[in-house]
């Protein structure tokens, strides 16, 4: 197993937002920091931002990706060319789908103070796709796949990859066998007989098992 933490990252940002880059992939990001994991599957990219009072991303356009963004604490206003004027509040999950026609956004803090989201990115496993958009309410005490899964079902894009977000209450447990990249967004857990602080990704291809010690959020990135 092995761990990365915020404080190991160094400082990024852009526009309205400051951030630290977790995974970078190499096949996507050729000059990624050292530091930073590469995916698993067709994930290529998690960032963790805090989005200053006020502050957003500014328009900005995507193509043939998918973009999965999970709310840890504050809010979000989403405004484009997907479901513009749709509000993200903590522990909610959003994933747009760009596609061959592509999508254009910008994500706002509504409020005076700072908020706190994790970005991930996927390469689809079909290019030529549609845009669309999906938004999951927090499950609290369960894992909820929010992306990933066969064709034929519409609860998520369909992906090799799969994505699940875990808003845990304390005491609660979460296992996953085999390959899987996990990051802790919020708490504090033991992971596979080890603390391990929010703002921590962990990579394991033998699978964790981790107990929250307060109430915690944890993202889980495997392939099917």
């Amino acid at each position: 197993m092995q761990t990365l933490k915020f404080e190991d990252l160094p400082q990024g940002g852009f526009a309205g937002l400051k951030e630290r880059q977790f995974v970078t992939d190499r096949r996507v990001f050729p000059r990624a920091s050292a530091q930073a994991f590469d995916g698993v599957g067709n994930f290529v990219y998690l960032a963790d931002a805090n989005f200053q009072p006020f502050g957003e991303t500014g328009p900005h356009p995507h193509r043939e990706i998918d973009v999965i963004s999970v709310m840890v604490d504050g809010r979000i206003s989403h405004a484009g060319s997907l479901e513009h004027g749709q509000g993200l509040e903590a522990g909610y999950t959003q994933v747009q789908r760009a596609g061959a026609e592509g999508f254009s956004h910008n994500e706002i803090n509504p409020d005076g103070k700072e908020n706190h989201m994790i970005q991930l990115w996927v390469l689809p496993d079909q290019a030529g796709e549609r845009a669309g958009y999906k938004v999951y309410e927090p499950k609290i005490g369960q894992v909820q796949t929010v992306y990933g899964g066969p064709k034929g079902q519409d609860e998520t894009f369909y992906s090799g990859t799969s994505i699940a977000v875990a808003n845990l209450e304390a005491g609660q447990q979460v296992e996953h066998d085999g390959d899987v990249l996990a990051f802790l967004s919020k708490g504090e857990g033991k992971v596979n007989g080890t603390r391990v602080s929010a703002r921590t990704a962990i990579r394991s291809k033998s699978g964790i098992a981790l107990t929250a010690l307060e109430d915690a959020q944890l993202i889980l990135v495997y392939v099917n």
